[in-house]
């Protein structure tokens, strides 16, 4: 039978990795979902990525996802007159809207939403937090900063407002741009960049129709404050640590890791970890072995998705990347402990009939011999359900509908199979035994679990439970009908 690797795996596109021959290749190495960053690259780049992809996907049967993750406004100072400059510690320096090429006491900074939330000892940071400023004074036209970190500062730099919510919203003109040309080529999850607030995601939902799942990108201390609120109208969440690190003191990040992490698998939706997983990876062809275990944390902590962003798009060993992190989630997922860490991280929820039926599910999968839960699906929510319970076994995820199979390559433990329209419960059990001995699951003496709802073909419907053999000649003995 095949070893079956639960948590997921995202590669990042770029420049190393635009032939289809490297994407195949990582897509062979592990990759379950590839990311297109928005932020990098022509509309035709991405299209080119993405009718790889989807070329690959039809030769190998396989579903495979498409992350767009969109840019977000990005908030820079001006230029300078005369090149960088090194700010020293205590010194005054002041930002403000002018057009002036910036000098060694100011400089440009084109955002007047950010003047309008400044307050008396907020602090600005620069270039990823490098620098820090914090506010002696303001206007709606200026901050009078005095320098608490120094550095040296120059021109496009970035600017971040860890204090503030600011009344920005996250969808620039590009943003809108992007995302619809994003939906109307296919993908099938949008990554939405500098959520601070529910209604951030709203917008973008709006703008969807559908079309795409949204993702929100927990990068703002505003985000993790509305986090509960932003989770609710959310499809996923990405836990993007490199702007929480520069806005949030550093060591605060991992428990606010693990805490989403926890909240998401409670809801049943799944969470990427990002940033810095394997960074040395971009030039080397080793991690390091703090590296390592930063992806084993994550998947000790039940993360549904670890990513890869520069070592897959720009580095020199995007193939190396990706294997090691498949070799890192086989071992963590190999060891005894995993299991015992995350069950003891399951919380009980039976709310509703499917809610009962998946963790039954689970429980059969746990005291017998099965060895898959096959879940006919629509939607993909009871599959959302039965990921949640982080099962022993692998899920099978069994729909007519591609666009869900692929969202679902985000769902810890999921294999997505494409099956046609059934209108009796006996043909998907025979289906559901079939694409499990297919894809090595299962030979005809084991026995699989097969979840479905009747009526067929109907969203939200799940209501019948079987334990069924994969001979199919037991199938028909049993139930000749």
């Amino acid at each position: 039978m095949r070893r079956h690797r639960n948590v997921k795996i995202v590669a990042t596109l770029g420049p190393a990795s635009s032939s289809s021959q490297m994407i195949r290749a990582l897509f062979e190495a592990g990759a379950d979902v590839f990311r297109l960053n928005m932020s990098h690259g022509s509309h035709e780049d991405h299209r080119a990525r993405y009718d790889a992809i989807r070329a690959i996907e039809a030769e190998t049967g396989r579903p495979i996802a498409v992350l767009a993750d969109l840019q977000g406004p990005k908030l820079r100072v001006g230029q300078f007159a005369a090149g960088p400059h090194d700010l020293t510690e205590g010194e005054s320096f002041r930002f403000d809207l002018s057009p002036e090429p910036g000098t060694a006491s100011r400089v440009q900074l084109p955002h007047p939403e950010i003047f309008a939330a400044l307050v008396e000892g907020a602090e600005l940071l620069v270039n990823d937090g490098k620098i820090r400023l914090k506010v002696v004074s303001c206007g709606p036209d200026h901050a009078d900063c005095t320098v608490t970190v120094g550095g040296q500062i120059s021109d496009r730099k970035g600017v971040n407002v860890p204090d503030v919510v600011l009344p920005l919203a996250a969808l620039s003109d590009k943003d809108r741009a992007d995302l619809e040309f994003a939906c109307e080529l296919g993908v099938d999850w949008l990554a939405l960049s500098f959520v601070q607030r529910p209604e951030d995601v709203e917008e973008a939902k709006v703008l969807a129709r559908g079309r795409a799942a949204i993702l929100s990108k927990i990068e703002k201390p505003a985000a993790v404050r509305a986090f509960d609120e932003i989770l609710k109208v959310s499809d996923g969440i990405m836990v993007a640590r490199g702007d929480l690190g520069v806005e949030l003191p550093v060591h605060s990040v991992p428990p606010i890791q693990k805490r989403l992490v926890r909240l998401c698998r409670s809801a049943a939706k799944p969470v990427i970890v990002a940033t810095q997983m394997l960074e040395s990876m971009i030039e080397s062809p080793m991690p390091t072995r703090a590296e390592v275990s930063d992806v084993a944390n994550a998947i000790y902590e039940g993360a549904d998705a670890v990513m890869l962003s520069a070592e897959s798009a720009a580095g020199s060993y995007p193939v190396e990347a990706v294997t090691t992190m498949d070799s890192v989630a086989r071992s963590v997922e190999a060891d005894p402990n995993y299991r015992s860490i995350i069950e003891a991280a399951r919380k009980a929820s039976l709310s509703s009939v499917p809610d009962a039926i998946v963790t039954a599910a689970r429980e059969i999968a746990e005291t017998t011999d099965v060895a898959a839960i096959c879940v006919f699906t629509q939607s993909g929510q009871t599959v959302s359900l039965v990921g949640r319970e982080r099962p022993r076994v692998p899920i099978m995820a069994l729909s007519p509908e591609d666009r869900v199979l692929r969202r679902l390559c985000l769902t810890w433990g999921t294999h997505g199979v494409a099956t046609p329209r059934l209108s009796r419960f006996k043909e998907a059990v025979v289906n559901a035994t079939r694409a499990a001995r297919k894809f090595g699951f299962a030979d005809e003496t084991r026995k699989v679990v097969v979840m479905a709802g009747v009526p067929f073909n109907v969203a939200g419907s799940t209501n019948i439970l079987r334990i069924a053999p994969c001979d199919e000649r037991l199938i028909y003995a049993s139930d000749p009908e």
